[in-house]
């Protein structure tokens, strides 16, 4: 299979001349065994080593107590600690006692790390303290819509979607795209997969080795009905303020319980929940905040939401990859459903009117942003100065 650039691999090629261990994480089948395996090809010379975890020889390996016996393994299979070493370790969460064997070895012998991880509920919790100022930490999330075209070897142009207007040739060229792109999301496997059946198995694949691996693996919990029945619940309101007593209401659970697993969900990247923009001052503004799910593809494979729903969520997305999401609310139920890096104000309507972007306008100039764009799914019938979301690459 060829290689496809990421977006973040040009800063990660960089931090291979720093001696920090590289960790990569993020949710299951995002790619980052390819990415560790491509940076492992491009760093200098032979004196390297790519080990799968989740091959039980290899596991043992880093059980041993001694771990300069894990040295003189390792040297057996060819690497020569008199240099500088490059060891790739894949899957790390399988291997509990990991980070105490990578803090002895980073500080005696002269070797890159590049590990990867599929969550930071177990990456972030044990390396605060084992690999203090020893490591960075990079995510990896599903691919962009930018990214989408690459793998499709779609040609693009550098644009800034701030900026650039819409032109019907562009939006006739991609539209096609966008549609798959809403309906089934970015994970790289879905997005190459040639046929619609093929796409719908490799997400309930992915969901369901989330429930079977991630969870068994990463926490103590016991029903895993009542996981998925959650999960369900919570992809039926993506795009919705979220009140944790309601969902403890609707599913017949605890407060406490319900806020377990939205943390644990939110630790290994199955979705996110965003504040609310708040201005100094504002007492009109409501608190709860807003829930989303990583990869709008799982989301339609787990409730059947509305295609507004599904293209707000798709926008989320896109612009995560930008910067810091937050929305606006009014208790008068008015809204503004992102405010990006605090600093652009944006409202996602599938067919927008004058009327949506008088509103935004208003609200945005109360919480004093200035710069404000409505998204849309297909160009407007009025004259309404909009983003097409297939612009946000």
């Amino acid at each position: 299979m060829p290689f496809f650039q990421r977006n973040i691999y040009k800063t990660l090629l960089e931090h291979l001349k720093t001696p920090q261990v590289l960790v990569l994480t993020g949710i299951r089948r995002t790619g980052k065994t390819t990415l560790i395996k491509k940076l492992l090809e491009d760093f200098p010379g032979d004196n390297k080593l790519y080990i799968d975890l989740e091959r039980i020889d290899n596991r043992e390996l880093f059980t041993e107590k001694n771990y300069e016996n894990v040295i003189l393994t390792l040297k057996q299979r060819g690497l020569d600690f008199g240099q500088q070493v490059c060891l790739a370790l894949d899957e790390i969460q399988l291997v509990p006692n990991l980070p105490s064997v990578l803090k002895y070895l980073y500080d005696n012998y002269n070797i890159k790390f590049l590990i990867t991880g599929s969550s930071s509920f177990y990456l972030k919790n044990l390396f605060s303290e084992s690999l203090a100022g020893r490591k960075k930490i990079f995510e990896l999330y599903p691919l962009s819509f930018g990214e989408f075209l690459s793998f499709k070897n779609i040609i693009q142009q550098p644009n800034d979607w701030q900026k650039q207007k819409l032109q019907s040739a562009e939006y006739e060229r991609l539209k096609g795209y966008y549609e798959e792109y809403i309906k089934f999301g970015g994970f790289p496997e879905v997005v190459l997969a040639q046929t619609v059946d093929q796409k719908k198995d490799l997400l309930a694949d992915i969901l369901t080795s989330y429930i079977n691996i991630d969870i068994k693996l990463l926490a103590d919990f016991r029903k895993q009905d009542e996981l998925y029945n959650l999960i369900k619940l919570l992809a039926s309101r993506v795009g919705n303020k979220i009140e944790v007593a309601n969902l403890a209401g609707a599913l017949n659970l605890s407060r406490h319980t319900v806020e377990n697993y939205l943390k644990f969900f939110e630790q290994t990247y199955l979705l996110k929940r965003i504040r609310v923009y708040s201005k100094s001052g504002d007492r009109q503004s409501v608190k709860a905040r807003k829930l989303y799910f990583v990869d709008t593809g799982l989301v339609n494979i787990l409730a059947d939401i509305h295609s507004g729903a599904q293209l707000e969520n798709t926008i989320f997305c896109q612009l995560s990859h930008y910067g810091e999401l937050e929305y606006y609310s009014r208790r008068s139920g008015l809204e503004i459903d992102f405010i990006l890096n605090s600093k652009i104000a944006l409202e996602v309507k599938e067919t927008p009117t004058l009327t949506d972007q008088k509103q935004l306008a208003d609200l945005a100039k109360k919480i004093s942003i200035n710069n404000f764009h409505i998204i849309s799914r297909y160009p407007p019938t009025q004259d309404v100065d909009f983003v097409w979301g297939g612009l946000i690459r």
